[in-house]
């Protein structure tokens, strides 16, 4: 018997339209760390379009390893209990495109150098969109790392947090237009 060569193609992405919320919320999404435990920052940022305008209605997940390297294993992601640290987490934007997470500074993993993997979804995306947020505290880490090495000044800019004074991270995605986050192919 021959089995017939497959012809199926992938489905196309659907937009997540206007009530996302519905079956991805959970309690405590946004807190990969409990916010008062040893070594928790706030990550934060905006979403924004192409004309630099907030994105109201949109979320970005994170995944980073913890601050030792180790990439998280324990079980109940969607069940905060204010110690586990699960290194993923989901949050969702406001009405001036802000977002947040309490977690922790990833550390290197496999000697690369450390960042936050980020999926950002909205409104009119088919897709969502994969990139990465860098700790900007080590530059040899950064200038050796083979994405960032890649990519011209302008687009590394993209990917790299900056450190507030009080050892917080900012990091501003755009999703098209001048100054576009560079996004990641899988």
């Amino acid at each position: 018997m021959t089995v017939p060569e497959r012809t199926h193609v992938p489905s196309p992405g659907q937009t997540v339209g206007p009530f996302f919320a519905y079956g991805v919320e959970y309690a405590k999404m946004h807190e990969v760390a409990f916010p008062h435990s040893p070594g928790a920052i706030l990550l934060s940022g905006t979403v924004s379009d192409g004309e630099g305008n907030p994105i109201p209605d949109a979320f970005v997940e994170i995944w980073g390893a913890d601050q030792d390297g180790t990439l998280p294993d324990a079980r109940g992601a969607f069940r905060r209990d204010d110690h586990t640290f699960t290194g993923f987490g989901r949050a969702f934007t406001n009405d001036e495109g802000h977002y947040e997470f309490w977690t922790r500074n990833p550390g290197a993993a496999a000697g690369k150098a450390p960042f936050f993997a980020a999926i950002v979804y909205a409104r009119g995306l088919p897709d969502k969109l994969h990139t990465r947020i860098y700790l900007p505290d080590d530059q040899a880490a950064l200038d050796a790392d083979p994405l960032l090495s890649s990519l011209d000044q302008d687009e590394r800019a993209t990917l790299i947090a900056s450190r507030t004074p009080d050892g917080n991270l900012r990091h501003d995605i755009r999703l098209q237009g001048e100054k576009e986050t560079v996004f990641l192919v899988f």
